[in-house]
């Protein structure tokens, strides 16, 4: 397994107050409880074999957005009733992360996130910066790498391969694990472009 430092590259700038994003769809249905905001973060030093995402790797700017403009972007949707972080490796941005999950928790939502650390290296004091402030506002967790060899396909999986594992700090959602892994939705934007998303899915932000 590629061991990977807990920082992002020392060029990484990302001005205060902002995130860099891959991308962002309303209204999924495939990426945790319910009806939900889904944000891509940029950056990922994995690179793992088979991942969904390579587009997500770079930690150049991609879209740098305002916290307090996504949330608000969020909230306006009345059909989201909460949010997921992946990526990219969401915890390289937690600081962001952590503003933008407060934000929307005070009107009531719920937030999830996706990342390739385990729990346990979160809770290190090797984890990236603000790891445990991000860990603090999470209603659900969904920890470890991308393992292509350990793959799972099945709709009865909540997670994409078997060392993968669920954390729920939110007994109230523990219901609500309805969601699988082997799904896909296809969200045709504005501008006629397409975010294909799901375990088995990728990011297509171009065609």
């Amino acid at each position: 397994m590629k061991t990977v430092k807990s920082v992002p590259p020392s060029d990484l700038f990302i001005p205060s107050g902002y995130l860099n994003i891959m991308g962002y769809v309303d209204e999924s249905e495939v990426n945790g409880p319910g009806c939900r905001a889904v944000v891509w973060v940029q950056g990922c030093l994995r690179e793992c074999p088979g991942c969904f995402n390579p587009e997500s790797w770079s930690f150049k700017p991609n879209q740098l957005i305002a916290v307090e403009a996504l949330a608000e972007q969020i909230l306006q949707n009345p059909r989201n009733q909460g949010v997921t972080f992946s990526g990219g490796e969401p915890f390289w941005q937690a600081e962001a992360l952590t503003q933008l999950a407060k934000l929307v928790k005070a009107k009531g939502f719920n937030v999830m996130s996706f990342t390739g650390f385990t729990l346990a290296e979160l809770k290190s004091i090797d984890a990236p910066p603000h790891a445990q402030d991000l860990l603090a506002e999470l209603d659900i967790l969904i920890d470890g790498p991308y393992t292509e060899s350990l793959a799972i396909h099945s709709p009865n999986s909540l997670v994409s391969s078997r060392n993968q594992r669920v954390h729920v700090f939110n007994l109230e959602l523990q219901d609500q694990l309805t969601w699988a892994s082997d799904q896909v939705e296809i969200h045709i934007l504005k501008d006629g472009r397409r975010i294909i998303t799901g375990f088995q899915g990728h990011m297509n932000l171009d065609d």
